[in-house]
């Protein structure tokens, strides 16, 4: 059995530790975010201006990408897992000669970031379907 040192024990730590405030963080950006939007609303309203329905849909839609397409993202989110599967399957070899232990389990990751970059590229391919045009001949 393998005992683990006090430094060990501090790195795991200090890891999950970065994890968490990085999602902390994230939520807490989008809640300020969204009181700030609200805030400008409220000012708009209280004062008593007329209220345009194009400025209100832009206030609504501020911080949101409205012309963020799933397709695109999905597509990008798989190139970038692809070479990023190539990359550990490499290094799964290269370290594989030093370490033989280590060969198979990081050949595993590496084959799961390629699944799930080829999932995200059928996902991109399945929702490129929903940004064609209806007039189209080759609409679905």
């Amino acid at each position: 059995m393998q005992s683990f040192s006090l430094g060990a024990g501090l790195a795991a730590l200090a890891f999950w530790g970065f994890i968490a405030a990085v999602v902390v963080a994230g939520i807490w950006y989008d809640i300020r975010k969204k009181e700030s939007q609200q805030e400008t609303i409220r000012r708009i309203v209280e004062s008593g201006q007329p209220i345009d329905e194009a400025v209100m849909n832009r206030l609504l839609s501020a911080g949101r990408d409205g012309n963020e397409r799933l397709d695109r993202v999905f597509a990008l989110t798989a190139w970038i897992l692809l070479p990023a599967a190539v990359g550990l399957a490499v290094l799964g070899l290269i370290l594989g000669m030093q370490v033989v232990d280590a060969k198979m389990p990081l050949l595993g990751v590496a084959a799961l970031v390629a699944c799930l970059g080829l999932g995200f590229l059928g996902a991109s391919r399945f929702a490129r379907r929903w940004y064609v045009s209806d007039n189209d001949p080759g609409s679905i």
